[in-house]
């Protein structure tokens, strides 16, 4: 039931995305256009075909796949390392993005060059993270958590001396925009290149969800029951981190659905893996399409995504929590 709702909820907002704007349209007429589209014969409105097809569709399927990604990596990392304050950028997967995509504007480079330098400073980000345990032959969830704030802690670093080397009239303000995140500049190019590996990912994480319910047991009771716990854990992980860094290089940092959506999606469908983790996929990309459409038609200019997911995402966080206290009180 759950499920269905959602995915009826998915449909319904994105018909609301792709009607309303700064040209808004009748929904009736939205979907007679895209009638039109795959049916023989020439569209009866050529102009709001060229804004669906080249600006809106590209948008609403850019903010399905950002909102659904870092919700399934947040659900993913939280079940690892059995803690619900895990968030995507655990690893440093966004600071390292940050700091490729800075290196990007400070060269000059342009958009396709910052997303390929987002993901890949983001990768090689994760990539430190992962080998700090491994160097001091300690590889425990809580010493590849603290290896990630370290990578976190060099790569934040890192980015404030891009910051202060950076011109402030036009390049600091590339780097703090990209910071905040955003699907202003996003296209169809953007969304075929990154869907292939995202796709990936997600249907290896959601034929692991078993596994992983097993990993949340624990590595003693994982490795009793057969599992190859580090294996496991580090397909898991790297399948996590490519999804969000390939999410990530095209949005900029978005916080908090990568936290929150996840509680809510337990909340709905409890704990088991195999319920959770394609619950947490259409709820965040359910959220993440009604705050950019938020984010674009509330003011004449777009709204960075992070204030709108901040604003929205901290409050409902700690009513999250508070409902939790409560029922355990019962």
């Amino acid at each position: 039931m759950v499920f269905t709702v959602l995915c009826i909820l998915l449909v319904f907002f994105a018909l609301i995305a792709l009607s309303i704007g700064h040209y808004s349209y009748d929904p009736r007429d939205v979907l007679r256009t895209l009638w039109e589209t795959i049916s023989p014969g020439d569209l009866s409105d050529p102009a709001m075909g060229m804004v669906l097809f080249n600006i809106r569709i590209p948008r609403v399927a850019a903010a399905v796949l950002v909102g659904a990604a870092l919700s399934l990596s947040g659900a993913v990392y939280q079940g690892v390392f059995k803690n619900p304050l895990v968030s995507p950028d655990l690893l440093g997967v966004s600071s390292g993005a940050c700091v490729g995509a800075a290196a990007a504007v400070l060269l000059g480079l342009g958009m396709v060059q910052q997303q390929v330098l987002a993901f890949a400073f983001g990768i090689i980000a994760v990539t430190i993270s992962v080998t700090i345990p491994k160097l001091i032959r300690n590889n425990t969830n809580l010493m590849l958590v603290l290896a990630g704030i370290i990578t976190s802690g060099f790569m934040s670093s890192v980015l404030g001396v891009m910051k202060f080397v950076a011109d402030e009239e036009t390049e600091l303000s590339a780097i703090v925009f990209w910071q905040m995140g955003s699907l202003t500049t996003v296209d169809g190019i953007d969304v075929v290149a990154v869907s292939p590996i995202a796709i990936i990912c997600v249907v290896v994480l959601i034929a692991l969800a078993w596994r992983l319910n097993i990993l949340s047991f624990g590595e003693v009771e994982a490795k009793t029951l057969g599992v190859n716990v580090k294996l496991m854990r580090g397909i898991i992980i790297a399948c996590a981190s490519c999804l969000t860094a390939s999410t990530v290089c095209i949005s900029g940092t978005v916080g908090w659905v990568g936290l929150v959506i996840p509680h809510l999606s337990r909340l709905l469908v409890g704990s088991d893996h195999r319920r959770s983790l394609p619950t947490a996929l259409l709820l965040g990309g359910v959220f993440m399409l009604v705050i950019d459409t938020l984010a674009r038609t509330l003011t004449s200019s777009d709204i960075p995504l992070s204030i709108l997911t901040g604003l929205i995402g901290a409050p409902f966080y700690a009513w999250l929590l508070y409902r939790q206290r409560q029922a355990n009180l019962l």
